[in-house]
């Protein structure tokens, strides 16, 4: 079979698409044939090195958390799907990003029959990390919500499913993004210089910024605790975990919002047609280094997938 792999850190060009034997699930493991595995950023700091420190390589390496398939075969115990089945999953062993792909069985959700495989393979890594995110700034009815990078692959879900708890969400976006945002009922607002005051400026008379998700990085954490005077066990950010300590806030992301349950969830709601995972380019696998340059480029408007 073809899957990513790479010898070393370092940019996007240390990618490589290569034959490797087809590997064989175990007790309680599925093997899929994948059909779309999205591309997220932390893979991309993984692959650069940045995150060493906290999630070392092993070289060679493989790439890629979540995917959408069709089970080919079932180990010893498996009992929750057949061959056959058309599924959404996710690994934990950088693995994701090859034509087929080893995953406990039970990591995975069936794929409802409307929803295309490119947004299928898009939905657990920012669909958890949206998920944990809203959970862990305790959206409710009435609240008024910012969140920075809405239009983004964890932002634009994020702001549907704060829109969903009854709260009032302002996104911070590019300006080609505020029509998408406005469809989906969040207030948009341009970011950069004077932010604050035009968060203000948009607030219900008489409200107050209730909570901040940051999906962006940069001083969005300082904006929510000092200008808007957010509660700092109200604030989540998926980027700066360096503010935990610092500041008290909160980083749920991905691994807080893991779970078949979340991943079923989601899933209905993306049949239903109640919440939408946009994407922003999808690529053949052939071209997984264009596709993490691309992702690189950020201003992207939902998710990029790769496609086998």
């Amino acid at each position: 079979m073809q899957a990513v792999r790479f010898d070393e850190y370092g940019p996007a060009d240390v990618l490589d698409v290569r034959d490797v034997p087809v590997p064989e699930p175990g007790a309680g493991q599925v093997l899929v044939r994948v059909r779309a595995a999205g591309i997220n950023p932390g893979e991309a700091k993984i692959r650069d090195g940045a995150l060493h420190e906290l999630w070392p390589a092993t070289f060679p390496s493989g790439q890629g958390s979540d995917f959408a398939g069709v089970v080919e075969r079932v180990g010893d115990g498996v009992t929750e799907v057949e061959p056959g089945a058309e599924v959404i999953g996710w690994v934990d062993t950088r693995s994701s990003q090859a034509e087929y792909a080893v995953a406990d069985a039970a990591n995975l959700a069936a794929k409802p029959a409307g929803v295309p495989w490119e947004v299928a393979g898009a939905i657990p890594v920012a669909g958890f990390t949206a998920w944990a995110a809203v959970r862990a700034v305790g959206v409710k009815q009435g609240d008024t919500v910012v969140v920075s990078g809405a239009a983004g692959g964890v932002g634009a879900i994020t702001v549907q499913l704060a829109v969903r708890r009854g709260a009032t969400v302002i996104g911070l976006a590019g300006p080609s993004n505020h029509g998408w945002l406005t469809r989906h009922g969040v207030v948009p607002l341009a970011y950069g210089d004077g932010v604050a005051d035009r968060i203000r400026a948009a607030i219900p008379e008489g409200k107050s910024v209730d909570a901040f998700i940051d999906t962006f990085g940069g001083d969005y954490v300082e904006l929510a605790l000092g200008e808007l005077k957010v509660s700092p066990d109200r604030i989540d950010s998926i980027v700066r975990f360096d503010a935990v300590a610092k500041y008290g806030i909160k980083a749920e992301g991905n691994a807080a919002g893991a779970s078949t349950e979340t991943l079923a969830e989601l899933a209905g709601l993306v049949g239903a047609k109640e919440l939408e995972f946009p994407l922003a380019q999808t690529f053949p696998l052939r071209d997984v280094r264009a596709a993490y340059r691309q992702l690189a480029k950020g201003h992207l408007r939902g998710k990029i997938v790769l496609i086998m």
